[in-house]
């Protein structure tokens, strides 16, 4: 069973950095995609960025890409969303998220952390 765990969130303001990390046991970590979606309120969970299974690919959401930065340390079991030049609009629940085909993953298939609060204040 894939068990994920979050950390790192809190209240920034705009402009401010935050890096994301997230935990995962109960599964061959270096086997699985990773990646990070974000919901905010109201609105529908959206992809952020993923990582392949050995960090050799990675992509990114238009809303943050130059802003953003995913990495994973396989020898750790940890995946990282550095979060660079924060907006308000940033604001959410980031979810970490994993799977064995990160196409399907990207498309929101795979296992879910329980999330952690960003908010970035203006």
């Amino acid at each position: 069973q894939v068990h994920l765990v979050e950390s790192g969130g809190g209240l920034v303001q705009a402009g401010d950095s935050l890096r994301l990390s997230c935990a995962a046991a109960g599964h061959t970590f270096s086997s699985y995609a990773k990646a990070w979606f974000r919901q905010a309120p109201g609105k529908e969970r959206e992809f952020v960025a993923v990582i392949s299974w050995n960090g050799g690919s990675t992509d990114y959401a238009d809303s943050v890409k130059g802003r953003f930065t995913i990495s994973r340390d396989n020898a750790k079991n940890t995946v990282s969303l550095q979060m660079n030049s924060l907006k308000p609009e940033d604001t959410a629940v980031y979810y970490c998220a994993a799977g064995l085909d990160i196409l399907r993953l990207q498309n929101g298939i795979g296992s879910w952390g329980q999330g952690t609060q960003v908010t970035v204040s203006s």
